[in-house]
């Protein structure tokens, strides 16, 4: 089974991405890595498509970031990191197409590289957002930095220092303008290739020319807070092993959900 479906609607001109391993969670790992950067790179010479959604297979999870079975060697330098989540996103792959999202279910960590190189989100009432990273001895650095462009701090703060404690609900993600919309269960999708067909109805190079001034009001800001992102994960992420450990012996408890 593919990691990954497309499937492109040449009478609307959106094409629907669908992260699809629900079995793990729609986690990314490596194959699913270079498969994205593939789709992103593909689209930007099909014509036939004007926009994008981008949702995960199942009702548990829009994406829960890293498969925790991938090993990333690292180097031992604190300037330099292999990351491979930095060439998941539409932007990252020089892709100027409007990406909606839709999210059903978990978001969490390593879904907000996709997330935040996403126009606008769409969730049904099912979703919930979280970052890990604290939990668990890491540092959430390029997660915090492109949700900080798109929350107000506070909250951004809140969700990543609270790490698996509390879950942000659809609506509160709404009301502090991580979501644009919230739908009934299982409507999200329907309501995001809704939002694309509008878009992609209208002329193809206005629109990519907003999508992109856009991304570059916030490209300067992230640019630097990116430079610094690879030393601070460098000296603050625990060891592997005990980051592991971390995880093993997490709280059970259910997380509060506000």
């Amino acid at each position: 089974m593919s990691a990954l479906l497309v499937e492109a609607d040449k009478d609307s001109g959106v094409a629907v991405v669908t992260l699809n391993r629900p079995e793990r969670l729609n986690s990314v790992d490596l194959e699913m890595a270079g498969q994205l950067a593939d789709i992103w790179r593909g689209l930007r010479v099909d014509d036939s498509v004007r926009s994008v959604v981008l949702t995960g297979a199942g009702e548990r999870a829009f994406c829960t970031g890293i498969d925790r079975d991938v090993v990333v060697p690292q180097p031992s330098s604190p300037y330099m990191q292999d990351d491979p989540l930095l060439g998941i996103g539409p932007k990252a792959n020089d892709l100027w197409k409007p990406v909606v999202a839709a999210v059903r279910g978990m978001a969490c960590g390593g879904a907000f590289y996709l997330l935040g190189e996403c126009e606008f989100v769409v969730a049904d009432a099912t979703a919930v957002f979280f970052d890990p990273h604290t939990t668990y001895g890491m540092v959430s650095a390029y997660e915090s930095m492109l949700l900080a462009a798109r929350m107000p701090y506070g909250e951004v703060a809140r969700m990543m220092l609270m790490g698996t404690a509390e879950r942000i609900s659809a609506r509160r993600a709404h009301d502090i303008g991580l979501v644009s919309e919230v739908t009934e269960e299982g409507g999200a999708l329907e309501a995001a290739v809704r939002c694309a067909a509008v878009i992609a109805g209208y002329p193809a190079e206005g629109v990519q020319g907003t999508v992109r001034a856009l991304w570059a009001a916030r490209e300067a800001g992230l640019t630097q807070a990116f430079a610094q992102a690879p030393h601070l994960i460098a000296l603050g992420n625990l060891p592997a092993e005990r980051q592991a450990e971390l995880f093993r012996s997490r709280d059970r408890t259910a997380p509060r959900t506000r």
